[in-house]
């Protein structure tokens, strides 16, 4: 009787037990589930924000650009739609990058360095908006051009900080990605960059700052556009072997071969900036699907 009692007793512990060890190694499935979720979460955000951040950058060229060939009588009515819509983006975008916007697929910012960072993009903001918005509205003029090639390289470079503090706040484990992004996405803003720089030349402002900033945005785009594909220790970018953005990259560097003759050359005729204003779009979306892609790897 004893005998029985004694393993009766003894398989209930045993059962007891397998119970708990279950229990242990469910609760924690659960929890490397959730501790992955989150970490996935993060990544996707940090992802999110460091590209629309780096878009913004962007965006202060193209305004420029956009400007320019109103100017220059360079489809006009198109280019004033265009720039109407950009400026809306922009100010869209400010405001969904520090309290989210769901369309934009933005969460609320909350890192103080980041949002002290976007007060002083705000303040510089609110003084080129107006101008920019004065050349659709009310037509071009000198004075006018004038103050917005002296206000979007400070507003630019406001707003790259930002880019490069969502980047130091991504963490030891997503920081090579924040930079990957960050920089095919300062990719983009050059191509807006080297067409607005040509643009200025052509209309005699700074002829010759213009013409050095053009040559250093030419040969930083190469080199970028050659770190991300093979690698570069100076630039902080790893190889890329993701074969489709590899694939990817031989259209940017296919339209870029068109591009850069025709940019290189500096002419300021009105046809060879036309062949500027008609080969910039395409490299723009060309190199934006490249961001994308890398945004993708975060998911």
């Amino acid at each position: 009787m004893k005998k029985i009692i004694f393993t009766a007793c003894l398989s209930i512990c045993l059962i007891s037990t397998s119970w708990a060890d279950n229990g242990l190694a469910s609760l924690t499935d659960k929890l490397n589930a959730i501790t992955k979720t989150a970490f996935a979460e993060k990544s996707k955000q940090m992802a999110v924000k460091v590209n629309l951040a780096g878009k913004q950058r962007m965006l202060t060229q193209k305004m420029t650009k956009e400007s320019l060939l109103i100017a220059l009588n360079i489809d006009s009515p198109k280019n004033k739609k265009n720039l109407e819509a950009t400026v809306a983006l922009f100010e869209k975008t400010l405001k969904g990058l520090q309290v989210g916007d769901k369309s934009l697929g933005l969460t609320k910012t909350t890192n103080k360095n980041i949002l002290k960072q976007f007060k002083k993009v705000t303040v510089l903001w609110d003084d080129f908006k107006p101008n920019i918005e004065s050349i659709y509205r009310d037509g071009v003029s000198v004075a006018m051009l004038q103050k917005i090639a002296k206000q979007n390289v400070p507003l630019l470079d406001e707003m790259n900080k930002v880019v490069g503090l969502y980047e130091e706040s991504s963490g030891a484990d997503l920081n090579e990605l924040a930079t990957v992004i960050n920089l095919s996405g300062n990719q983009r803003m050059l191509t807006q960059k080297m067409s607005k720089e040509l643009l200025l030349i052509a209309e005699g402002i700074d002829e010759v700052k213009n013409r050095d900033n053009l040559n250093n945005s030419i040969k930083l785009f190469e080199k970028t556009l050659e770190g991300l594909v093979n690698g570069d220790a100076e630039l902080g970018l790893p190889k890329t072997n993701d074969k489709k953005i590899l694939a990817q990259l031989a259209e940017v560097k296919s339209l870029w071969s068109k591009f850069k003759p025709v940019i290189e050359k500096g002419e300021t005729e009105l046809e060879s900036l036309k062949k500027v204003a008609e080969l910039n779009p395409p490299l723009l979306s060309a190199m934006n699907k490249v961001v994308k892609m890398y945004e993708v790897q975060s998911n």
